[in-house]
């Protein structure tokens, strides 16, 4: 395994196992000590987000704008937020958490922290997308997909099930980013459905198999529109992504999301989600509404190019809506033990 990969698999089962407080997060945004909650009254609610400052605060700005009340954020990765609420416990100055995975989500839902939601947020997500104690919602849909250039790889070669992958005939041809959140959550869905010796048994033959390993799914993605790479397991926006920076639709590409069909694990859908501190802070459950709202669900959908929870809204360019899709049948709430996952990645030996 490389220094590289080591060490950065290393970083992240430090937030997941040794419950460590973050410090100062990269974009220097503090929450100043002061939840600036009143219950009922509240002028201000502290968020730690686990998601992209780029990609969440424009929606966040106009919840500021059309609410009056003010949002103060704390960015950081996922697992270090989930590590840092679990350390601080009842006294967080957070009001809500949004994450980019469920698993974040169940270790705070395990600690009995979150609060109970009112059923009418939960009831505007289908159950398997939720928390199944009531303390935390899913807000955007995230689909498992294998990209693969379409004009190196023909569609009668790609596989059926993403446990195909360890063929022969796929050796050295798939990328997988080992130290990618979404990548850890998939194995630890496929430990969930399939058991340990399974899934250990997958990551070892994927090893065998000769994967090309990349540190980020964005280079991925890159690579596999460039030729360079002729597919990779990654979430399916990130097509979108890269067509809206080059300024063309997903099918000017020359790649494509295969979707793997009749619940195979290829096809995980994880979810970014929310839940709250205080089920008497009624501007947090303001905030987690809004995110749920028709304007936040057309945000997800258009400017970030995920699914919608929310009955009613199209699927991003191209994809099957959410009710459609032959996703398996995953309890997202058993997604919350990443110290497993890392472990079995490592011994694996995966190397990014």
């Amino acid at each position: 395994m490389s220094r590289t990969s080591r060490a950065a698999l290393a970083a992240t089962a430090a937030a997941a196992l040794l419950i460590t407080a973050c410090g100062n997060d990269d974009n220097g945004t503090t929450n100043g000590g002061d939840d600036g909650v009143d219950d009922a009254g509240a002028e201000s609610i502290v968020l730690y987000s686990g998601r992209n400052e780029e990609l969440i605060q424009p929606l966040i700005d106009q919840f500021e704008e059309e609410s009056g009340l003010e949002v103060e954020v704390r960015y950081g990765d996922t697992a270090e937020l989930a590590a840092q609420i679990l350390e601080e416990g009842e006294n967080t100055p957070a009001d809500v958490f949004l994450a980019q995975d469920a698993g974040a989500l169940g270790a705070i839902a395990q600690g009995g922290l979150f609060a109970d939601l009112d059923q009418g947020i939960l009831d505007r997500v289908p159950e398997i997308y939720r928390d199944n104690g009531d303390g935390w919602v899913g807000l955007s849909g995230r689909l498992r997909t294998l990209i693969y250039n379409t004009e190196l790889v023909e569609e009668s070669e790609l596989p059926d099930s993403v446990e195909e992958l360890t063929e022969p005939e796929y050796e050295g041809r798939v990328g997988v980013a080992p130290t990618n959140a979404s990548f850890q959550a998939f194995v630890t869905a496929f430990r969930v459905a399939e058991g340990e010796d399974a899934a250990e048994q997958w990551l070892q033959d994927m090893v065998d198999n000769d994967p090309q390993y990349r540190e980020r799914n964005g280079p991925m993605v890159s690579d596999v529109l460039d030729g360079s790479l002729e597919m990779g397991l990654v979430n399916h926006y990130y097509l979108y992504a890269q067509a809206a920076e080059r300024g063309v639709e997903p099918e000017e590409l020359p790649a494509a999301n295969h979707l793997f069909g009749e619940g195979d694990l290829g096809a995980l859908m994880n979810v970014t989600g929310a839940g709250v501190f205080d089920a008497e802070n009624t501007a947090a459950l303001d905030l987690v509404e809004y995110f749920l709202s028709d304007q936040g669900q057309e945000y997800f959908v258009e400017e970030t190019a995920e699914y919608a929870m929310v009955e009613g809204f199209d699927a991003p360019g191209g994809l099957p809506a959410l009710e459609d899709l032959d996703v398996p049948d995953i309890d997202l709430n058993q997604l919350d033990d990443l110290e497993t996952t890392i472990e079995m990645i490592t011994q694996a030996g995966m190397a990014g």
